[in-house]
């Protein structure tokens, strides 16, 4: 007597084997997803770094001390901050890997009315 044979039988662990194959794709996709998110994190803050020199530049104040003082913690030891009619800033995005290379992102802000 032979064993009952189903059209499924080959198939066994196929599910498994196929979720191995995916997830290094899954884990890099989650990887680049997370990366894109600091440095558009980072963009935003350096935006609203430069605002908040702009605003200080604009009633007297200093506009570099400001403009970090609105960074997050994180992001203010790497920070450039310029103030040249315009207060630019530039933040280092923080890096998920070491291995990936260093990137900046920079944004700048002027309040007045010249233009």
């Amino acid at each position: 007597m032979s064993p009952p044979t189903s059209s499924r039988g080959g198939e066994a662990g196929t599910a498994s084997i196929e979720l191995i194959g995916v997830l290094p794709f899954l884990l890099l996709s989650i990887l680049i997803a997370a990366q894109l998110a600091l440095a558009g994190q980072a963009l935003w803050s350096a935006g609203v770094a430069a605002r908040a020199g702009a605003r200080a530049a604009l009633v007297g104040g200093d506009a570099a001390t400001a403009a970090r003082a609105a960074l997050p913690p994180s992001m203010r030891r790497g920070a450039r901050v310029g103030d040249d009619g315009h207060v630019s800033v530039e933040v280092p995005v923080p890096r998920l890997m070491p291995a990936l290379p260093p990137l900046s992102v920079a944004a700048s802000a002027r309040l007045g009315g010249d233009g």
